[in-house]
């Protein structure tokens, strides 16, 4: 039975000002899918997750819906088994149905020998996320799939990705708070966010926006974190993640160039140059949990390659 093992990373989307637009790949974290052709003819496709706490069908599973596309897509009519090794915590904002699905595309690509474009990749990959939010988006996918820092953009209606190799000199610290986390947590994290916004809101975020992919396009990690700096999606959901406030000064006052709730949350992430306050950052944002009741886990980490066969 012939098989194929992809893995991929984890990820943080919006940076902030960037909504549904920015991705940036991690090495914290990643998933492994192995996606295994069996004899039968049938089209059936099984899946098997390693913690358990992900549906194992492949209808509601993000690794298996992008299957269930790309196969259909390229008459593909073998029977599958997909087994999900899961790294990335599901719910908390590093994007890990994101990296099962960028996964799942990048092992099924090399499986059959797909003919496919990086764009198409990331496409089907983003099949993926309607698991979790229930639509599909490419800020974490891209990220996974192509790793470094991506843009997705729609051009007359087509998807594109825009891939930027990250400053050499940027660190990250991901802290993840123990807190439960509702089941279809983007979709309740997407339905706080407000339906209009004042225009000088707006003109501060594509401002920030454009300097954070400048920073990028300079290797300027400095210049990269001013731009991280939200006046719309934050401040809508901040609420949702206790000690929100006290987090981020904490991790600033400790050396941190900026800090921002990581995709839909409830982790935040600090952005350094260089890792040298990495471990105060990393014991800030604990105190700043920890006054709000919660423990947390806190992750060192550098950009991250994208998704890749082993």
């Amino acid at each position: 039975m012939e098989s194929r093992t992809a893995v991929a990373p984890s990820s943080t989307a919006n940076l902030g000002p960037g909504y549904d637009v920015f991705g940036l790949a991690l090495d914290a974290l990643q998933d492994r899918v192995k996606i295994t052709k069996l004899k039968g003819k049938d089209g059936r496709i099984t899946i098997k997750m390693s913690d358990g706490s992900i549906p194992a069908r492949a209808e509601s599973n993000s690794a298996g819906l992008v299957v269930i596309k790309m196969v259909q897509d390229q008459g593909i009519k073998d029977d599958l088994h997909i087994d999900v090794k899961k790294g990335v915590p599901a719910g908390y904002g590093m994007g890990s149905s994101a990296a099962s699905a960028a996964a799942a595309a990048v092992a099924l690509k090399a499986l059959y020998r797909l003919k496919l474009g990086r764009d198409r990749l990331v496409e089907y990959a983003a099949e993926g996320e309607v698991a979790s939010a229930g639509a599909k988006h490419y800020d974490n996918v891209s990220a996974s799939v192509l790793g470094g820092f991506v843009v997705s953009s729609m051009v007359d209606g087509t998807p594109r990705f825009i891939r930027i190799e990250p400053p050499r000199d940027l660190a990250m610290v991901v802290a993840v708070p123990a807190m439960p986390v509702p089941a279809k947590k983007t979709e309740v994290a997407r339905s706080v966010l407000p339906k209009e916004v004042p225009l000088e809101s707006a003109v501060q975020n594509v401002s920030g926006a454009s300097t954070i992919v400048a920073g990028c396009a300079l290797g300027d990690a400095e210049m990269m974190a001013s731009g991280i700096r939200d006046a719309i999606v934050e401040p809508a959901r901040k609420h949702l993640i206790p000690g929100y406030d006290g987090v981020k000064e904490n991790a600033i006052a400790a050396g941190a160039l900026a800090v921002a709730i990581s995709g839909a949350g409830p982790s935040m992430i600090s952005f350094l140059k260089g890792s040298k306050d990495a471990k105060k950052v990393a014991a800030a944002m604990t105190a700043g949990f920890k006054d709000a009741g919660l423990g947390c886990r806190t992750l060192a980490c550098r950009p991250s390659k994208g998704a890749h066969v082993v």
